[in-house]
């Protein structure tokens, strides 16, 4: 006779996450060694009008330099354990095992997405989020050389302008976003714009 695992009962359902998603929903823990998760909804809401995407001009510059090799969808096991890392205001992620399971499953199916900035062969920059229609959702980035994660944001909104995607949420807004156009909208402004985003078909 064989137990059930106690962390089974922690397992997030990936059908059950996309649902929660599509309706503006989104998992967090308290930290990563917590196993327990819980599911927010703000009422104001972070997002980046793709439209008013504002980038430095220093940043800019990094950016034309190409000091970093930028890929998508190469390393989503490597891109989470960055985020999942934690430093200065994030030394506590929120980032726990059912958190990286569920979303692994998610790249596997095609819904999670990672942009990478790679260095000499190192992965030292990057984010990954959740695409449903024309709706992206960001999740975390985490830079281990400097600007590395402003630099895939910077590609990031390029290529979901290019491929048509209306919607970025960032979930919550931070001084560091803010520099890059990030505004907070009440959640039923929120809940229009992602219905809107998800009856309009984009690919990432």
């Amino acid at each position: 006779m064989t137990g059930k695992n106690p962390q089974d009962a922690f397992k997030i359902d990936p059908e059950l996450l996309l649902r929660a998603y599509a309706t503006g929903v989104f998992p967090m823990a308290e930290e990563a060694d917590n196993p327990e998760i819980f599911w927010v909804r703000p009422e104001k809401r972070g997002i980046i009008p793709l439209e008013n995407f504002h980038v430095s001009r220093s940043l800019r510059k990094k950016v034309r330099q190409g000091r970093f090799d930028i890929r998508y969808d190469t390393d989503f096991a490597g891109v989470i354990a960055g985020c999942a890392g934690g430093s200065g205001e994030r030394a506590r992620t929120w980032i726990n095992a059912p958190i990286r399971e569920a979303y692994g499953k998610l790249f596997d199916l095609g819904y999670c997405h990672t942009v990478e900035a790679w260095q000499d062969g190192r992965l030292v920059g990057g984010l990954y989020g959740i695409a449903l229609n024309s709706a992206f959702f960001g999740e975390s980035m985490f830079s281990r050389e400097r600007d590395a994660s402003k630099v895939c944001l910077v590609h990031l909104v390029g290529h979901l302008i290019e491929q048509r995607f209306t919607l970025l949420d960032t979930q919550f807004t931070t001084n560091h976003l803010e520099k890059f156009g990030a505004v907070e909208v009440p959640r039923r402004q929120y809940q229009k714009m992602l219905e809107n985003a998800l009856a309009q078909p984009a690919a990432f």
